[in-house]
């Protein structure tokens, strides 16, 4: 529109200087194609000259107008705060009671007295191999036992009184000492026919049916875990070994479950594994409700650092020049109308946690830093402090 009105009034000026100017709409009525491109050439010459003179007009107000040159930045205030740093890793999990048992003598498995998902004691009869006659044998020699008893008995009675021979006493000492250890000994075998719980669990998977021919390191019979006594197991890299340590927080997380625990670091090993260089730990998990089984995988995040006064910035206001020194802008001498110059301050950074970083050196509590704007500006320069 404004180059229509500037071709009108050119027009007009013409045509009150001369009179001889033709109007555009004359031009193109009399269809002389030479006339309407010499019109074209015209018009566009002067809408050249309208466009320098525009640019230079916006050149000197820019020009007058300090405030459109000024960059644009946001900032954030230094301040001390606690930082609690966790190392993030995974692991499994485990039990120290989870396993098949065996049985310890040869036989056929006669009885089954459990069921699988069956809670069990420590000492309960799980099951019964056939003792192949021991049961009777031990109930023959207790008789043999109790004759024994007997005669050494009355052998140390006759002997406390001088009568009699030493001979036929020991004897009778000796016959009834290896009689009791006879006994003692097929008892045990005996014993070994029921098959007791090791401790107390659930009966995981029966593995051999009833009426099988079992032998001793060989036939597995049944698996038996304790839900109760879990723990996490994970490696850390050994440059953590002096941070992460007993009785350190530790964050857990079961993706599969859906749940979050806390607890502490139970064990750390104190023993580097050559082939990664990594050191195992132990986390003991809680587990009332049972829903965390055997080799479920966890995420763990370890707090192996803390400090209560340290200075936290967003990583992503950080540079880094050529000789691979960090830095940041803070602004200085900032007026009323919220100018200031920034300035570029070297830092020494620690740990990092999601999207912030901490800052060991080069600020101080207060200072404001540039954070919106902080990788567009110079050192020195005059910016604007903007705030929402």
């Amino acid at each position: 529109m404004k180059h229509i009105y500037t071709i009108a009034a050119f027009t007009f000026l013409l045509i009150s200087c001369g009179g001889k100017e033709q109007s555009l709409d004359q031009i193109l009525a009399e269809g002389n194609l030479e006339a309407i491109r010499a019109k074209r050439v015209e018009i566009e010459t002067q809408n050249i000259a309208i466009s320098e003179q525009l640019k230079e007009i916006d050149e000197r107000i820019a020009e007058l107008d300090d405030n459109k040159k000024l960059p644009l930045v946001t900032t954030v205030t230094a301040e001390e705060q606690q930082f609690v740093h966790y190392l993030e890793l995974q692991g499994s999990v485990q039990t120290k009671e989870n396993i098949v048992i065996y049985p310890e003598t040869s036989g056929v498995l006669e009885e089954i007295y459990v069921t699988e998902g069956q809670h069990v004691t420590k000492g309960q009869i799980l099951a019964k191999i056939d003792d192949g006659g021991l049961g009777q044998q031990v109930s023959q020699m207790e008789i043999q036992l109790a004759l024994a008893k007997t005669t050494y008995e009355r052998q140390k009675r006759l002997w406390d009184q001088k009568i009699g021979s030493e001979i036929q006493f020991l004897q009778a000492k000796s016959n009834f000492e290896a009689q009791q250890q006879a006994v003692d000994q097929t008892k045990i075998q005996l014993a070994k026919t029921n098959i007791s719980a090791p401790f107390t669990g659930v009966i995981d998977d029966i593995i051999t049916e009833k009426g099988s021919v079992v032998g001793p390191g060989q036939s597995q019979l049944m698996r038996i875990v304790n839900l109760k006594n879990m723990y996490i197991e994970t490696e850390v890299p050994e440059n953590y070994i002096t941070d992460v340590v007993v009785n350190k927080k530790v964050l857990v997380e079961f993706p599969v479950l859906g749940t979050n625990l806390e607890t502490k670091v139970r064990q750390a090993s104190n023993f580097i594994n050559p082939a990664n260089r990594t050191f195992k730990v132990e986390v003991p998990v809680p587990n009332k409700e049972e829903n965390i089984k055997p080799n479920l995988t966890a995420k763990l995040k370890i707090n192996d650092y803390s400090s209560e006064n340290a200075m936290l910035i967003p990583l992503s206001i950080i540079s880094e020049n050529a000789n691979g020194e960090q830095y940041i802008y803070v602004i200085e001498n900032k007026n009323k109308d919220n100018e200031a110059t920034a300035k570029r301050v070297i830092i020494k950074t620690g740990k990092t946690q999601g999207d912030i970083i901490e800052i060991l050196d080069g600020i101080e509590d207060g200072a404001e830093i540039i954070k919106e704007g902080a990788r567009s500006v110079r050192d020195g320069q005059t910016v604007k402090v903007i705030t929402y």
